[in-house]
């Protein structure tokens, strides 16, 4: 039989298909056969060929069926980890809440072994203010505790942790990190960047690969319940050896089919390049592929590591301008050679000035093409490119250069709203109009590609498509009107960037981001249509099916 005669495997169709290419959906049918999209239009026009005796009609009624999201910045094992029963996760109410709140871990975790948390911001508790190993030391000063700051730069450890992990009075911390110390000098179990990633391999080692295993199968579930199909597998640290991106447990569960979202891993840029080159011999199947590298400029802007032109309106310190986690010098230095070799380059940068720089070395070493990634130019009328993540905080100008320079703008919508007054406080209100500016980035050209930063937020896209839509928290809905209003996007807009936008970002724009014949058949089902919600309501749209290379990964049941 004529290949292009095959009858297809599935056929969805709806009063509404958001095919991506479109502001607004239409009534139509997708057909898919294997993983492939092979027929998108209105469902009259569907070819006869297509319906075959084995072939799955699917209705969804007037619910939409739209490409499935695509989370373009999380890291895999830490939200598979804080999710699971190895660990917990929570901000807590002030110091001693958050304390309190290690009991139900420590009761289900055997005798001596590391109690490990993520989530406490320290500007959110009441009474404000960075706490110290003494209260951990009070409660548990016999069991190691690890507990992880909610934007997963800075760890707080009891004495015992300090002890297990061979830190006292007379270390020094590796470069880019930091240990903090009381008036006369001693620890006080505050670790910061660089020195926190290091030692979070040591502290994670006692969990077994069956633990680890799992934690990604119940994480990748978790996932596909919320509409991801795909997501950007990027680094954590910024050290060899110490990214934390587990092919070996995703390739575990490719081989007994139990991978249930496409992976674009992205593990740090070293001067030796040799892991990538590995990683993308040993994955080239559709589910589980290297695309490109990671790296850190800066830290974060509430703690004053951010890399920020001019000092923090709140400075702790005369030139309190954060600083660069190396120096521009030799980050353009271990981009070029990459860049030279084809390999896009993913770089952390959050602060004015690391965004202003990370754009001067983007500019002078763009992405060179491949064979692969002409193919794809071809294919998509797009070319390799670099990215940026976070991007908080902009100076004026380089929100046209990095869309001129085609860099891709990847953020994460929830992030406006985890520190509210925040950007008020440490940038004052001169650079307040330049932060998280969406909608001037699209004006401008830019690719927006949204994502999460899981663990720092929950992998829910919907909730991060509101906040981008309505620029209001999803948990409290504040402030009435959005922060800096004028930089709403569209739900359009906002359904984009998390699905075109992020193919882009993960270097797989000729087979990704839109509902149209040759792409992979990643699909997800919303109801209500959120395009018949206003925007207030939003977040009442559920998923109701998620489909992975035309698979079912995922299915709602009515209660």
């Amino acid at each position: 039989m004529d290949a292009a005669l095959v009858p297809a495997d599935l056929i969805m169709t709806s009063s509404a298909v958001f095919t991506g290419r479109d502001a607004t959906p239409q009534a139509g049918a997708v057909a898919v056969a294997d993983d492939r999209i092979v027929w998108v239009g209105p469902g009259g026009e569907l070819p006869e060929h297509l319906h075959g005796p084995r072939t799955v009609m699917a209705d969804y009624g007037d619910a939409l069926i739209m490409p499935g999201f695509h989370d373009a910045h999380l890291h895999f094992f830490h939200s598979a980890l804080y999710l699971s029963p190895l660990a917990e996760r929570f901000c807590g109410e002030n110091e001693a809440d958050a304390v309190a709140r290690l009991a139900p871990l420590a009761a289900r975790r055997p005798a001596g072994s590391w109690l490990l948390t993520q989530g406490w911001r320290d500007y959110l508790w009441n009474p404000a203010g960075m706490p110290s190993r003494a209260s951990l030391d009070e409660a548990y000063p016999d069991r190691p505790v690890a507990m992880y700051s909610g934007d997963a730069h800075t760890l707080w450890l009891n004495t015992c942790a300090l002890e297990r992990l061979g830190i006292d009075d007379t270390s020094e911390p590796p470069a880019g990190g930091s240990y903090d110390r009381d008036e006369e000098g001693h620890l006080t179990g505050i670790v910061r960047e660089a020195a926190a990633m290091a030692l979070m391999p040591r502290i994670v080692d006692e969990f077994s690969r069956e633990e680890l295993l799992d934690a990604y199968r119940s994480f990748a579930a978790y996932c596909n319940e919320h509409g991801i199909t795909g997501v950007c597998d990027v680094s954590l640290m910024a050290m060899p050896g110490l990214d934390f991106v587990r092919d070996d447990l995703f390739a575990a569960l490719e081989k007994a089919d139990e991978l249930t979202v496409r992976v674009s891993m992205f593990p740090t840029l070293l001067e030796d390049r040799s892991r990538l080159a590995a990683l993308k011999a040993a994955h080239q199947g559709p589910l589980l592929r290297a695309q490109g590298f990671k790296q850190f400029f800066d830290g974060v802007s509430s703690q004053h590591t951010a890399w920020i032109h001019d000092p923090y309106s709140n400075a702790r310190f005369e030139n309190d301008c954060g600083r660069p986690t190396v120096p521009a010098d030799a980050m353009e230095a271990l981009v070029a050679p990459a860049a030279a070799e084809g390999a896009p380059v993913r770089i952390h940068a959050i602060g004015d000035e690391a965004i202003h720089q990370c754009i001067d070395i983007f500019e002078r070493h763009p992405v060179a093409a491949s064979c692969h990634t002409e193919q794809a130019e071809q294919a998509e009328g797009s070319r390799p490119r670099h990215t940026i993540e976070h991007l908080e905080n902009f100076q004026p100008d380089d929100i046209e250069r990095l869309a001129a320079a085609g860099i891709v703008a990847s953020v994460q919508p929830r992030h406006i709203t985890l520190d509210p007054g925040g950007p008020e406080r440490d940038l004052g209100p001169q650079r307040v109009p330049y932060m998280w500016p969406f909608r001037s980035l699209l004006d401008a050209g830019a690719v927006l590609a949204f994502g999460t930063d899981s663990p720092v937020t929950d992998i829910d896209p919907i909730n991060a498509v509101y906040t981008a839509v309505t620029r209001r928290d999803a948990d409290s809905h504040e402030p009435a009107g959005g922060w800096l209003p004028d930089e709403r996007i569209t739900l359009a807009e906002a359904l984009g960037a998390y699905t075109a936008g992020t193919a882009i970002a993960a270097q797989r724009a000729h087979e990704l981001g839109y509902l149209e014949p040759g792409k992979f058949a990643d699909i997800v089902v919303l109801e209500p249509n959120p395009f018949t919600l206003t925007d207030d309501d939003l977040q009442r749209t559920q998923v109701q099916a998620t489909y992975v290379g035309g698979r079912k990964a995922y299915e709602r049941l009515e209660p």
